[in-house]
């Protein structure tokens, strides 16, 4: 016998169903069907899983939010689908220097074009800026020479905009088609740490300096917004958290404690004169890792002690809104320490099921936030020099150039392994390893052998190509 109820009651039971659950929620009858496939609901999973601040009301064309949702979400996992022999080798040579600054200019999520190319953009002869074709596996734009070397770069895929700053703390803005920069602005003491955003109010770039300022700028034209003494010493570690409430500034040193500011305060500085900020109890700060899809939650890694005893602590922030003020603070939920027999780890990530990675010597750990050891993988050819962590993939770089591919399950707290990309030169072990980046296409980072010998490598999906 079937049960009907009103649509109005239904929508909002279905509300708090997953995308999973409304996918078999559909399968009940024609009613149901038609409610859990209301643009009201799947727009709302939408936003929470991609949040970006100007999604349309409707999506492009003729896509509804549910097309949308399924269509992502197929993108995203394209490269756990994967086998190796599904992805083409590429290789890039170009000046990358030891450092290999490098950046995806295109969408690793809420991609407008499913075709869309994937695009890189990397400092070579560590004075022009470049983008590169990973598909073709070409240059395909180069800026003039710098007058100085450019020391760090950002890039803003949503507005296909590039940020770099130089040794002279000269900030520009690129869009990678022109020859000379959208934008230029300075900085009054050198850049330490860059990140390019998207906030309710508009796109941004916040670069921490050597002197401890945070500078917050406008983009695409470089306006300075705001500029706040945030620490005594140089702001090495810059993060913001998911929907960009919170931006979380630190350095690794014994007597500084990390600060994370609201960004609206940041952002409006006459409303705020100010800056809202919450001071976290919290010395030798390694890593910090927000918890993706939640806004008031980090993870802080630490190494103390002579023999770097390692641990973690979790803390959620509560903001609290008075007549005259605002007070943030930092609350402890969770905290363990590691064995000391154990490697210190270097490496770190949280996913949205509140599920720590790290790595240690070349071993993968996976833990519950309260320090419950979940999995073990060390089946590996050797150290473990890097890890991305996302919310769909955690891909492993390992000291002789070979990658491990993982994806966190749907429905549990569990990594899978997926396969391995082998180092296709066999180039043996590397003595610098830069970052590993992925889009939803490809796998790229710039290989370092030498001062002398570096150059960007890629693994494109053949259908991406």
């Amino acid at each position: 016998m079937e049960i009907h109820l009103p649509n109005v009651p239904m929508l909002n039971i279905f509300s708090h169903l997953d995308a999973f659950s409304l996918l078999q929620a559909a399968q009940v009858n024609k009613t149901w069907n038609e409610v859990a496939s209301s643009d009201f609901l799947w727009r709302k999973l939408c936003l929470k899983r991609w949040f970006f601040p100007h999604m349309p009301r409707k999506c492009w064309h003729e896509q509804t939010w549910k097309q949308f949702f399924l269509c992502q979400t197929r993108q995203e996992h394209s490269m756990s689908r994967a086998r190796p022999e599904d992805f083409v080798y590429k290789e890039m040579f170009g000046d990358f220097g030891v450092q290999g600054y490098m950046s995806y200019l295109s969408k690793s999520g809420l991609t407008m074009n499913p075709e869309e190319k994937s695009v890189v953009c990397a400092v070579t002869s560590k004075t022009r800026l470049t983008a590169w074709d990973i598909g073709e596996g070409s240059m395909i734009w180069v800026s003039p020479q710098q007058p100085t070397f450019i020391l760090k770069l950002a890039t803003l895929p949503e507005m296909h905009l590039v940020i770099t700053v130089d040794l002279d703390a000269t900030i520009k803005v690129w869009n990678c088609r022109d020859m000379d920069a959208l934008a230029t602005n300075n900085m009054l003491s050198p850049c330490r740490s860059l990140k390019a955003v998207v906030t309710r109010d508009g796109p941004i770039i916040l670069a921490g300096a050597i002197s401890g300022d945070l500078y917050t700028y406008r983009l695409p034209d470089l306006l300075l917004i705001s500029t706040v003494h945030a620490l005594e010493v140089p702001i090495n570690q810059l993060y913001c958290s998911p929907h960009v409430k919170w931006v979380f500034l630190n350095k690794k040193e014994p007597h500084v404690l990390p600060k994370v500011f609201f960004t609206d305060s940041l952002l409006r500085p006459a409303e705020y004169p100010t800056p809202v900020l919450c001071v976290i109890s919290f010395t030798l700060c390694v890593r910090a890792f927000w918890t993706p899809r939640r806004e008031d939650r980090i993870t802080l890694m630490y190494q103390r002690g002579a023999y770097r005893t390692a641990g973690f602590v979790t803390f959620d922030l509560e903001m609290e809104r008075t007549e005259d003020k605002i007070i943030v603070e930092a609350r402890v939920i969770a905290s363990f320490k590691l064995s000391h027999h154990m490697e210190s780890p270097e490496w770190m990530g949280v996913s949205d099921k509140n599920v720590i990675v790290c790595s240690s010597g070349s071993s993968l750990l996976v833990y519950s936030m309260a320090g419950l050891q979940l999995q073990r993988f060390q089946d590996y050819p050797g150290e473990i020099m890097k890890l991305l962590v996302n919310p769909v993939y955690v891909i492993v770089t390992f000291i002789d150039g070979c990658l491990e591919v993982y994806k966190w399950e749907e429905r549990s707290h569990y990594l899978t392994k997926c396969y391995r990309l082998q180092n296709v030169r066999h180039l043996g072990k590397q003595s610098v390893v830069p970052k590993t980046l992925c889009d939803n296409g490809s796998i790229a980072r710039v290989v370092t052998k030498s001062a002398h010998c570096c150059f960007l490598v890629a693994y494109v999906l053949k259908l991406c190509s």
